[in-house]
C-alpha cells in the first residue's frame, strides 16, 4: 500500500509507526517514520469532508452500535490456525499497508484477550508492493497449511500477480485495499474485496469534479501501475469532455521529475488536476505543480490518501481532495487502535479491522481449514464498523461508499 514490535499473539515483524491520515508524524532518517510532533511543518493534515453513494448524493454518517466483534463470547477453541498477511510493509508506499496490518492486529489483540483458549497469529508477509516480490512470497504462503486465511494482497498489482496462486491453493484471500475493477473478472472463486472498486470510486469522483467543485477542464495524470491505469480510465471516462487529452499525461512508478507534465498542465490552465497513482509520486509531483504556477485544485484516490503524502509535499497539499472507498475509523475504535498501536488509523485500518474479525468469527464457529474458512466467508452477511459485507458471487461487496477527503 511496515514496521513495528506487536504483542500478544501477533508475529513480530513490523516496526515504526508510520504517518496515517488525521494524525501527526514525522519522517525518520531510514525512511520509515514515528508518530508524534505536528508532521509537516505546515501542520497540515488529511480530514474527512463528506460521505458519498454509488450516485455521488451525500449520504449521512451513523454511528454503527451492531458491529461485529473480533471478541466473541469468549468460549472460543482452537488450535493450529493461523492468518497471514501480505501487503507492502516496507518500501515508498509503505505506509498503506501499515494501516491494514495495524487494523488487523487491533482485531486479534480483542479476540486473543477475550478467548485464552483460542490463540490466533498472524504472519506477515512483505511484498513492498511489487508484483515481482509478491509472486516470490506467495509459494511461502500457500505451502503453509495452517494459515487457513489471507489479509491481502494490498495493491492491485501484486494481487493480479498472485491471484492464480492464491486461487489454485483454495486459500481464501480477502484484500483490504486492491481495488482495480478486473481483479474479481478472472474466475477466482476464493477472492473477496472488502472495499468498492474503482468504477465506483471513479464515476463518483468524476461527479464531485464537475458537480462540486464546478470544474469544467481536468487534466488526468495516471502512473503506471494497474491501479493508477485503472482509476483513471474511469474518471476520464466518467468526465467526458470536461477531460482535457490536451493535458492527459502518463507518468512512472518511482519518477521524481515531472517537470515534462507540469509544464504540459499549466498551458491549458486547468480547473483541477486528477492525479492516479500512490503518495510516493503524488508528493513531489504536486510540489512541482505548485512551485511550476499551477494553481489548479490537486485531487488524487486512495493510493494518495495517507499523511505522508501531506508529510513530504508540505504546504503544497494545501486544500487537495483525497478521496477513498472505504470509511473513517468512529472515535472509539480509533482510541483503541491509537492505544494499541501508537498511532491513529489511516485509510484501510477499518477494513483491515473488519475483515480479519471476520475471518476470526469463522475460526471461533469451529472453521479450521481453507475450504471452510471459504464457505464461511461466501456466506457471510454481517455489519462492520463501517459497513455491510456481503458479497456477491465474484468477490464484490453489495454496496459501495465514498469518502472526500481534504487537506486543511
Amino acid at each position: 500500500m511496515h514496521r513495528r514490535t506487536a504483542r500478544g499473539a501477533l508475529i513480530v515483524g513490523v516496526a515504526a509507526a508510520l504517518a496515517v491520515a488525521g494524525c501527526s508524524s514525522k519522517s525518520t532518517e531510514n525512511g520509515s517514520s514515528d508518530s508524534g510532533g505536528t508532521g509537516d511543518s505546515s501542520g497540515l493534515s488529511i480530514q474527512p469532508q463528506v460521505l458519498l453513494d454509488p450516485q455521488g448524493a451525500e449520504v449521512a454518517s451513523v454511528d454503527v452500535t451492531d458491529a461485529a466483534d473480533p471478541a466473541g463470547d469468549g468460549n472460543a477453541t482452537c488450535s493450529g490456525v493461523t492468518l497471514a498477511m501480505a501487503g507492502a510493509l516496507t518500501g515508498p508506499n509503505a505506509a498503506l499497508g501499515q494501516n491494514i496490518l495495524y487494523g488487523a492486529k487491533l482485531a486479534l489483540d480483542k479476540h486473543n484477550k477475550a478467548n485464552p483458549n483460542c490463540q490466533v497469529e498472524i504472519t506477515q508477509f512483505d511484498t513492498e508492493g511489487d508484483p515481482q516480490k509478491a509472486t516470490q512470497v506467495a509459494p511461502n504462503i500457500v505451502t503453509d497449511q495452517s494459515i487457513i486465511g489471507l489479509l491481502g494482497p494490498a495493491f492491485s498489482g501484486e494481487t493480479k500477480a498472485t491471484g492464480p496462486i492464491f486461487n489454485q491453493s483454495g486459500l481464501p484471500f480477502l484484500t483490504a485495499s486492491a481495488t482495480n475493477p478486473t481483479l474479481t473478472e478472472n474466475g477466482w472463486t476464493n477472492f473477496f474485496r472488502g472495499l468498492g472498486n474503482d468504477n465506483s470510486q471513479g464515476s463518483v469522483v468524476a461527479k464531485y469534479l464537475t458537480g462540486t467543485l464546478g470544474a469544467d477542464k481536468v487534466c488526468v495524470v495516471q502512473d503506471d501501475s494497474d491501479y493508477g491505469v485503472g482509476l483513471a480510465k474511469v474518471v476520464t471516462e466518467t468526465l467526458g469532455a470536461a477531460a482535457d487529452p490536451a493535458c492527459s499525461a502518463s507518468v512512472k512508478t518511482g519518477q521524481k521529475d515531472f517537470s515534462a507534465a507540469v509544464s504540459q498542465i499549466k498551458g491549458e490552465s486547468p480547473d483541477a488536476v486528477w492525479y492516479s497513482g500512490y503518495y510516493a509520486e503524488a508528493a513531489p509531483f504536486v510540489t512541482q505543480l505548485r512551485e511550476g504556477g499551477v494553481t489548479a485544485t490537486f485531487t488524487s484516490g486512495d493510493g494518495t490518501n495517507d499523511q505522508q503524502f501531506v508529510d513530504q509535499a508540505g504546504s503544497s497539499a494545501q486544500d487537495a481532495i483525497l478521496t477513498c472507498p472505504c470509511v473513517p475509523a468512529p472515535e472509539a475504535l480509533a482510541d483503541e487502535y491509537e492505544a494499541l498501536n501508537g498511532q491513529a488509523p489511516g485509510i484501510y485500518s477499518v477494513e483491515g479491522y473488519d475483515l480479519t474479525t471476520i475471518m476470526l468469527k469463522a475460526i471461533d464457529s469451529g472453521v479450521k481449514d481453507r475450504a471452510g474458512m471459504l464457505e464461511f466467508v461466501k456466506g457471510y452477511d454481517g455489519q462492520g464498523v463501517g459497513k455491510k459485507y456481503q458479497w456477491n458471487d465474484k468477490g464484490e461487496l453489495s454496496n459501495a461508499l465514498i469518502q472526500i477527503y481534504k487537506v486543511n
